[in-house]
Formats: structure tokens, sequence, C-alpha cells
């Protein structure tokens, strides 16, 4: 049972190769993807492997690796973590604007998750979501709209709405999501102006076709050219994308450290920066800079 509850907010640094394993479309290393929204996210499995195996590397305790998150297979001591991490959900997704660059575009449906999981862990939250429509979207900054009233994002074009309570939305998000820091003002200063809400079918669109993909081949070490056939296709999550995952910790089940859900959860939180953010490795590709995320935990 599991008796501490907070959420891990992971903000891309680098593009992201979290692997589905299996490809049936024209991508041949898609990333993992829910399968009743297609929304990007990571496995739970994924995210505690990659933070089991690095562990040491970002300050932790060697000695506490199999106490809080297992012991790996064949060990004669086999019992379960003491950490337990959910998958992560889409809360933002950089979108490429006429204006600024960039936006960070999310949906009701990504808000509404987002509420429900901060609220659950202690974060209370009363954002005042609302559904723009198709074709249209809600904005708190108006020098995104070319003449004053549409916002074009990509090849597409959608009516500027005006949104009250988008601008404390935002904020809180900002607050909660970004780490403190010069390091991280204008990311979250940017994420405060330019959060912008589309209808969930909109959004469904961008996280499906607007996600990074890099064409790849594979040489042949014998010749130094490109192999026959070598070709192939890797998809990543952009940087500048947000999402959320829910973290749990019980007391310790290794029969050897006496510690209770609160004192587990504290060595992992202080681990990963205590609330000022860590930056981990997830998914492939490491050696080539993918899957910088940075880490920031909430609630508990």
């Amino acid at each position: 049972m599991f008796e501490t509850q907070a959420a891990m907010f992971l903000y891309a640094v680098s593009p992201v190769h979290m692997g589905a394993g299996t490809a049936t479309g024209i991508i041949d290393n898609p990333i993992q993807r829910e399968r009743h929204t297609h929304h990007p996210c990571f496995a739970g499995s994924g995210i505690k492997g990659a933070l089991r195996h690095g562990f040491e590397a970002i300050g932790g305790d060697k000695e506490l690796i199999d106490t809080l998150f297992g012991p790996e297979s064949g060990s004669d001591n086999l019992h379960a973590g003491a950490v337990s991490f959910g998958d992560a959900q889409l809360v933002a997704f950089p979108v490429r604007s006429l204006k600024g660059g960039y936006v960070y575009a999310t949906c009701p449906q990504a808000l509404a998750r987002t509420q429900r999981l901060l609220n659950l862990v202690g974060e209370t939250v009363a954002w005042d979501i609302r559904d723009p429509g198709e074709g249209a979207c809600f904005l708190a900054n108006q020098n995104l709209l070319s003449d004053g009233r549409k916002l074009h994002l990509e090849a597409f074009e959608y009516e500027g709405l005006q949104d009250e309570s988008l601008k404390a939305t935002a904020e809180t998000l900002a607050a909660l999501a970004i780490p403190e820091g010069e390091a991280y003002q204008f990311f979250r200063e940017k994420l405060k102006s330019d959060l912008v809400i589309l209808s969930d079918t909109d959004f469904g669109y961008f996280v499906e076709h607007a996600t990074l993909v890099e064409p790849h081949v594979r040489i042949d070490p014998d010749t130094g050219t490109a192999e026959d056939g070598g070709l192939f296709y890797t998809e990543n999550l952009p940087p500048e994308s947000l999402l959320i995952a829910p973290l749990m910790a019980s007391r310790a089940r290794d029969g050897k450290q006496a510690m209770d859900a609160d004192e587990v959860f504290l060595k992992i939180k202080t681990v990963l920066g205590n609330g000022r953010g860590k930056l981990l490795q997830l998914g492939g590709d490491a050696t080539t800079g993918r899957g910088l995320v940075m880490a920031k935990i909430v609630g508990g």
C-alpha cells in the first residue's frame, strides 16, 4: 500500500525518444502513446528503470537502490520497491507559431487530467477549464495574433478568443512545473504568457503530426557508406514538451531499512532536487543527446 503521493513534472530539454517497440505506420521507431487519446506518454516502468539506472550518478546513495526500486531479477532477496512511478501524461505541447516562435498548446482534456492529479496529491488547483471549439483557441497574449484576430499554428489558422481565467491557470502551471532560478526564467515567463488552449480534436492533431521525426541511415562498416535499405525514421517528443506523472511511496519492504513512507519519499525527493528540479535522461539515443528532461516534484 502506497501511503505518500506526489506528482512529478517532466519538462523536455532535448528531443526524447521513449520507444514503443513496434511500428505499423511509416515511422520505423515511433514513440509511446496512450491507446485512448493517442497522446505521447512515458511509461512509468521506463521512468523508474531510467531513474534506477542513473540513481547514483544524480547523487543518490547506492545502498538505497534496491530498497527504493527493488532488487534486480535473480536476486536472493526479492521484494517490491518502496517507490512507484505512474505513466507520464501530456500537459502541454510546443507548436510552431507565426508569431512568438512557438506556443505551449494544451486542451481541456489535458488540463483536466493535470488538475485531477494535482488535487489528488494535495496541490489544490481550481482551474476554469472551457472548450474553445474546433477552429478556435483561448489565449492571453494578444501579440500572438495576426491582425488582432487570428492565431497561426503551423499551416493552420485559429480564431483567437479571450479567456480571463487563462492567465491565472498559466501562472499556476508555470509556478508548479518550471523550477525557480534565472536559468528557467525565460521558459517560466513564456509558459505564463503563451499558453494556448485548443479543442481536444485540434490538439490531438498536433500531438500526432507535429512531433520531431528524424531520418537515420545504417552505415556498412566495410564500405563506410549507407547500407542498402538502411534508411529508417525515428520519432521524438520535441523539446519544451511538458508531462506529469504520479509518484508514490510506501514503507521500505526489504527487511533491512526501517523507513516509513515519508522517509522513503524524502529520500527520492531530495535526490530529485527537493522541488528545485533535476536533469534526468529518459529513453533511447542517450549518446546523441536525446532524452534530457527536467524533473520537478510537487505535493507529497
